[in-house]
């Protein structure tokens, strides 16, 4: 039988009690992983400021549960393998053919946790189950996937040096059996030992041994942690994705007794005021992929480093214009999680709405209300057909007409990884709305300010680095904006639309006071009219969900409709903003955030005099109705989507 020659050197071999050798090469495997939590924090310093050496060394201790719990789960085949009460299984092939199977499995764990030391930047959180529903989803993935791997190469390299090493410890001692007078006792005594062994496995992957200890999840990460970004660094990425397989993400809430009690507290229908005549405006809505509020300079006077004056131009002078809102949040962190959000109302709470079990659910959206008002609809997204399942959602959400790669249909455009340059899409984008008859609501998603960082090769030089890859990217998409207003503006129909410019989700900038969980989220939100009727500057709390009622209300839509968000042209509207990261729900209002794990308030912040979340004033502060209002959003959310009630009189 061939060894694994291609992993291990000539080491010498020394054999020990095939007992102490399982033991080893378990304890082994936890150093390991100790040793990838260890890259994960060094990787992504900037995302947990609160970690000091002592309450590091604390997570270290507690991230020694979840390594033990995922390895279990991870090496129970090898672990019975090597256990059998056989003599055979000291042969050198099958020997060998454990270690064959001890590498791929663990590799497989190591890969997930290296690559999360890249990914959590993108999502913060550990990778789950639900980021394979995503792959499946998305028919765009796979040139991204290896484009990922390129940029990414050192990842590579350190998955190598980690295996390679993992091989050469892994053979320092091989096992030795018991010696008996009587060969049956052997046998005997292997039936023992698994036994033994199947029942403390069972108590590692449950994480206790106690009656009444539940099997432990990723919220128990919180028990070592300071603040709840930092369950990332307790977690490890194959634990995270074995608990979360299969896991129904909406469950049933009980915090308000009775219906009437939990409507009165919030309720996520809107119904007209009044009823005046409606507008016919038509609506435009862009949607920039990753434009975190950091990118906008009009939106950070208080910044002085030129570098971060000079990515927007275009959209600065627009903010000066239009209604643009200061103090706006995204309601998720991926593509699918803002398209939803931003076009029907829909909250990017414990699972994306669109892979969920739930994605059947009928819903209302902006394309869908319009169309019954006579309104044409349209999407266009330069990615290919199906990527992220946009073309899916928006057919299901009522839009009428989907336009993507496929229908631009000249591949010079194409950028070689995820889709059109959107320079020449929005320029098709401005041609197509030409065509549609007025009424319309149209959406556009760009796609150029995205991984892997490119622009067009003549723009190498307009476009220069900046403090992040993602800079000049954030530039040209900008600029390609500025391009399409341009083009717009000669278009008949552009004095009698209403524009919303958004973001699907923020990024890790390169200013380190958007690093915290809050600013995180943080976008821009601004409404625009070429007649100035829509102007200022709004520092009020805005969210994503909150666009939906916000264009409705302005266009005097006269039905009851589901949203959950608020008028933001309504000065007395209740403003909020909730967010799901890290197990915890983030609800934002007033100058403060709370924090819900596990149905429980674990943190009250001050957010404005205490920006890095630092004082907990849990217990210190009393924000009853605040506490109320969050617990009704997440009840009416849940409920509805399993209930199916995402509609009026449903």
């Amino acid at each position: 039988m061939v060894d694994m020659q291609i992993f291990s050197l000539n080491t010498k071999k020394y054999a020990a009690n095939e007992y102490l050798v399982l033991l080893y090469r378990f304890i082994l495997m936890m150093a390991f992983y100790s040793f990838c939590r260890i890259l994960f924090y060094l990787f992504n310093i900037p995302s947990f400021p609160k970690v000091t050496f002592l309450s590091f060394l604390t997570i270290l201790k507690g991230g020694l549960i979840f390594d033990i719990s995922a390895l279990l789960y991870l090496n129970s085949l090898y672990i019975l393998l090597f256990l059998l009460p056989f003599q055979i299984k000291f042969s050198n092939w099958y020997q060998a053919a454990l270690k064959w199977i001890f590498m791929i499995v663990n590799g497989v764990g190591l890969t997930f946790n290296l690559v999360d030391m890249i990914y959590y930047r993108y999502i913060l959180k550990r990778t789950t189950a639900s980021t394979f529903d995503i792959a499946a989803y998305d028919a765009g993935n796979s040139k991204l996937i290896v484009r990922f791997f390129y940029d990414f190469w050192y990842l590579l390299v350190i998955l190598i040096i980690l295996m390679f090493g993992l091989s050469i410890l892994y053979s320092v001692f091989k096992p030795k059996p018991f010696r008996f007078a009587r060969p049956y006792a052997y046998s005997l005594s292997s039936v023992l030992a698994i036994l033994i062994v199947a029942t403390l496995s069972v108590f590692g992957m449950r994480g206790g041994w106690r009656h009444s200890t539940r099997p432990i999840t990723m919220n128990n990460a919180g028990i070592f942690v300071n603040a709840p970004e930092e369950m990332s660094l307790v977690q490890n990425t194959p634990f995270c994705i074995i608990r979360t397989w299969g896991k129904k993400a909406f469950e049933h809430k009980s915090y308000f007794a009775t219906e009437e009690e939990l409507n009165r507290v919030y309720t996520p229908v809107h119904v007209p005021a009044s009823i005046a005549p409606p507008r016919k405006d038509n609506v435009v809505i862009i949607i920039l992929e990753s434009f975190s509020r950091a990118f906008i300079g009009s939106l950070n006077p208080e910044y002085t480093n030129p570098q971060d004056k000079v990515l927007t131009p275009f959209l600065d002078s627009l903010a000066h214009e239009g209604l643009i809102y200061s103090n706006a949040f995204a309601t998720g962190i991926k593509s699918i999680d803002g398209i939803p959000s931003v076009t029907a109302g829909i909250p990017a709470l414990v699972e994306p709405y669109v892979i969920s079990e739930r994605s059947g659910n009928t819903v209302n959206s902006l394309a869908s209300l319009l169309n019954v008002q006579g309104y044409q609809s349209a999407f266009f997204h330069g990615a290919p057909n199906g990527s992220m399942g946009f073309d899916a959602f928006t057919k299901m959400a009522g839009f009428q007409k989907y336009y993507g790669r496929n229908e631009y249909g000249n591949e010079a455009d194409f950028d070689g990884v995820w889709g059109i340059w959107d320079e020449p899409f929005m320029q098709y984008f401005a041609r197509g709305m030409n065509e549609m008859k007025e009424p319309f609501i149209t959406t556009l998603f760009s796609v150029s300010s995205h991984h892997p960082y490119e622009v067009p090769e003549k723009y190498k030089s307009k476009f220069p680095e900046g403090r992040i890859p993602l800079d000049k990217c954030v530039s040209y998409t900008d600029y390609s904006l500025r391009k399409f207003f341009d083009t717009a503006r000669k278009m008949p129909w552009f004095k009698n639309t209403l524009f919303v410019i958004t973001a699907d989700h923020s990024i890790e900038s390169g200013i380190i006071d958007y690093h915290t969980l809050v600013k995180r989220f943080a976008i821009p939100i601004l409404f625009y009219r070429a007649d100035g009727s829509i102007k200022g500057v709004d520092n009020g709390l805005a969210e994503q969900t909150d666009i939906m009622p916000t264009v409705l209300n302005y266009l005097n839509y006269p039905f009851p409709y589901v949203a959950f968000g608020n008028n933001l042209f309504d000065p007395s509207s209740k403003r909020f903003v909730i967010n799901y990261i890290q197990e915890s729900y983030q609800f934002l209002s007033g100058d403060y955030a709370f924090y819900i794990t596990d149905d429980k308030l674990n943190a009250i912040y001050n957010r404005k005099n205490d920006p890095a979340l630092i004082k907990n004033l849990l217990g210190k502060v009393d924000f009853k109705e605040e506490i109320q209002l969050e617990k009704a959003i997440i009840q009416q959310f849940n409920n509805r989507m399993v209930e199916n009630r995402m509609v009026v009189g449903k």
